[in-house]
């Protein structure tokens, strides 16, 4: 699950927004390092809370249990508004443009076909849990598969693309470059914490979700890396930098059209598989949240025939269509970036409160505290930061929308209960 959720389509995009910032072969390999060593401390501090509080909900329960019931509503309310549904935004706009490989398409009808996508695999887990997770199934082993097939025909059959522009490449990356482009890469890593979700689900949550966690981030920071040494060994580093599909252009300069067309039909499958998913997971939290009063109260609605919270799908599925409709992807994985990392930073924080209370025993404790957590804390400041301070006008809109919420919360807790 792990594995599945992290290794989105992302990858098969992002290295462009990398590259931008870091136009070298050493320093782009380095972000990919960096980024997955920031996501293990991360799983590491995710592993230990899980193992604390080994209930349904993740993030949510960890901030409301170790901080406050509040950090806790703002956690949901980011999810809801920015962070979540961001991610099914985003996503689906990959999707549009790997089918834009097949039909050409027009930037008004990437946005319409990523649309569809949101609104038709809603339209699938509105259908019940189980469709949901036999597609999941199905689509992981496809995502497994693309990044096998890229990296076999690079083995067997690639050549080196021509350096001809590398003369022309500036030198070292400026540390806020540098950041910018671990950013990006974290974007690609992003859903690592989804699987803290379902803890009260888990057998033995407190030895196998940690486990999970590390084996996974190992999994995922291993094939990131060879991927984007694939691309980078295959095309020039300003066609790896101008290019929308990466993947598909790697793929069609190494095995002419037909190869791009394969990548292009497994990415698409692959971006699937990470829209049903984010899609199937978020409104989980959201009915828990009604379900504590802290969300209006018909969120809460279980499908009487296909045992679904109906509600809580159709709302997400609304608002990630709407922002599709008015934000570009760049916006859409800047705004997940800052506004998940800031969270985590407080998720860090959280866990160095609990361990000061004297009944606290973990079933599973994190691997060099307090150092690691400590970094943890540290490197999502500064990525958070330096994402806000590169775009301070739109990172202000988001972030106005998640303080909106501490009042939102307050106001809503002081509501009679009846009412909610």
């Amino acid at each position: 699950m792990v594995a599945g959720i992290i290794i989105g389509a992302s990858i098969f995009v992002q290295p462009s927004e990398i590259n931008r910032h870091v136009p070298t072969v050493p320093g782009v390999l380095s972000v990919w390092i960096i980024a997955g060593i920031l996501t293990l401390f991360g799983a590491l501090v995710c592993a230990e809370l899980s193992s604390a509080f080994p209930r349904t909900g993740g993030v949510y329960v960890f901030l409301k249990e170790t901080l406050s019931p509040a950090w806790g509503f703002l956690w949901g309310w980011a999810m809801f508004w920015s962070a979540h549904s961001g991610i099914i935004a985003a996503s689906s706009v990959i999707f549009a443009r790997y089918v834009a490989f097949f039909v050409p398409l027009d930037a008004l009808g990437i946005k319409l076909v990523a649309i569809a996508a949101i609104l038709a695999l809603s339209f699938v887990n509105y259908l019940g849990v189980r469709q949901g997770s036999r597609l999941q199934t199905g689509v992981t082993i496809a995502k497994v598969v693309a990044i096998v097939l890229l990296l076999v025909m690079v083995f067997a059959g690639g050549s080196p693309a021509a350096r001809s522009s590398a003369p022309n490449a500036p030198g070292a990356a400026r540390f806020s470059e540098f950041v910018l482009a671990v950013s990006a890469a974290l974007f690609a890593f992003g859903g690592w914490h989804m699987v803290t979700y379902t803890a009260g689900e888990t057998r033995d949550p407190g030895r196998t979700i940690p486990r999970a966690l590390l084996i996974g981030c190992l999994t995922v920071t291993a094939c990131y890396v060879a991927l984007n040494a694939a691309y980078l060994y295959l095309l020039p580093l300003d066609r790896v930098v101008s290019s929308t599909r990466v993947a598909a252009d790697a793929a069609q300069a190494m095995a002419g059209p037909r190869g791009a067309a394969i990548i292009s039909a497994l990415v698409i499958l692959s971006a699937t598989g990470v829209l049903n998913g984010v899609i199937l997971a978020g409104p989980r939290t959201y009915l828990a949240m009604a379900d504590e009063g802290v969300a209006f109260g018909w969120l809460r609605h279980i499908h009487p025939g296909f045992h679904s919270p109906d509600r809580a799908i159709l709302m997400q599925a609304i608002w990630s269509c709407v922002l599709v409709a008015t934000g570009s992807y760049r916006e859409l994985f800047t705004r997940v970036i800052y506004t998940e990392w800031l969270f985590f930073a407080m998720m860090g924080a959280g866990l160095f409160r609990l361990r000061r209370r004297p009944d606290y025993t973990p079933r599973f404790a994190i691997w060099g505290y307090p150092v690691v957590p400590a970094l943890f804390i540290g490197a999502s400041v500064i990525v958070a930061a330096i994402q806000i301070a590169a775009e301070p006008g739109r990172a202000a809109t988001g972030l106005f929308v998640v303080v909106l919420g501490l009042p939102v919360y307050y106001f809503w807790i002081r509501r009679p209960h009846a009412d909610h």
